[in-house]
C-alpha cells in the first residue's frame, strides 16, 4: 500500500485496497485519511474522497518550515521537497524574489526560513490558497513576504525581481514572457515544465530563449525532479537573463 502522510492526514495512492481505516489510522496516528484522484484547473484544486474522519485542515512540518492548509481545498505535493529547500539555499542576501503560483507557499516560505532576502513577492490565484499563504507567513514568522492574490499574468509585470520563481508545471511557458519582462538584469528564472524525455535537453532552455528577445540566457542548471508520466519528466531550469 503507497501513502503519503501531511501532518496529521493519510493520503492512501488511488490504488490501495485497505479497509480497516480505524487501525490504519491508529498505526500512523493520523485523524483523517483520504483519496486524491487528482488536481484540476489553474485554482490546483483537489478532487478528493474522505475514507475515515472529516477534519481534513493540518500543519505539516517540511524542511524546517511549518505549512497550514486545507487538503480538501488545496494541493500539496510531496515530492517537490528537495527542490523546494534547493531553491531557497541559492537565494542570495538582499534579493527580491518573485514566486510565481505560490499556493499555500511552497517555494516562498522556505525562501523566507532559509534566506535573507530582502522581499518575497508571492502572487496567488486560488482564493484558499492565497488566505492559507498569509496564514502560513504569520506562523512561520515572515515579515518580509508580500501575498498578492490574482493572475499572475496581470500581477507580474507590476513588480521586478532579482530571481523569479515559476513552479507551475501546465502551461507554465505561457507566462515565461512577462516573467522574464519583470527580472532586472542580470536575474535568475526558475522554470518548471513537463517534458518528454528525448526533448529535455532541447524544450525548456528554447523556450526561455524565444521568450528572450535580445536577452542573453545563460543555462545554469536543469534538474529532473521526478517522473510525471511514463517518459514524460518534470523538470527545472535555472537560467539567468543577462
Amino acid at each position: 500500500m503507497k501513502y503519503k502522510k501531511i501532518g496529521d492526514i493519510l493520503i492512501l495512492d488511488n490504488n490501495s485496497s485497505q479497509e480497516d481505516y480505524e487501525s490504519l489510522s491508529k498505526k500512523h496516528n493520523v485523524k483523517t485519511i483520504m483519496k486524491i484522484d487528482h488536481i484540476e484547473g489553474t485554482k490546483r484544486e483537489p478532487v478528493f474522497k474522505i475514507l475515515y474522519g472529516n477534519d481534513t485542515q493540518t500543519i505539516n512540518k517540511e524542511n524546517g518550515c511549518l505549512f497550514k492548509l486545507d487538503l480538501a481545498k488545496v494541493m500539496w505535493s510531496k515530492g517537490n521537497n528537495n527542490e523546494r529547500l534547493r531553491i531557497a539555499k541559492l537565494v542570495e542576501d538582499d534579493e527580491t524574489v518573485l514566486d510565481m503560483f505560490a499556493g499555500i507557499g511552497y517555494f516562498s516560505i522556505p525562501i523566507g526560513v532559509h534566506s535573507n532576502a530582502e522581499k518575497i513577492i508571492s502572487i496567488e490565484i486560488n482564493p484558499n490558497s492565497y488566505n492559507f499563504l498569509c496564514e502560513n507567513a504569520k506562523l512561520n514568522k515572515l515579515d518580509n513576504l508580500i501575498p498578492v492574490l490574482g493572475d499572475c499574468m496581470v500581477e507580474t509585470p507590476k513588480f521586478k525581481a532579482d530571481r523569479i520563481v515559476m513552479g507551475y508545471v501546465k502551461t507554465t511557458h505561457h507566462y515565461l514572457n512577462v516573467a522574464i519582462n519583470s527580472l532586472n538584469k542580470g536575474g535568475i528564472i526558475h522554470y518548471h515544465e513537463t517534458v518528454p524525455e528525448k526533448l529535455i535537453d532541447i524544450r525548456p532552455i528554447e523556450r526561455i530563449k524565444n521568450e528572450s528577445g535580445n536577452r542573453d540566457v545563460e543555462l545554469l542548471n536543469l534538474t529532473k525532479i521526478k517522473k510525471y508520466s511514463p517518459g514524460v519528466w518534470h523538470v527545472v531550469v535555472d537560467a539567468r537573463i543577462n
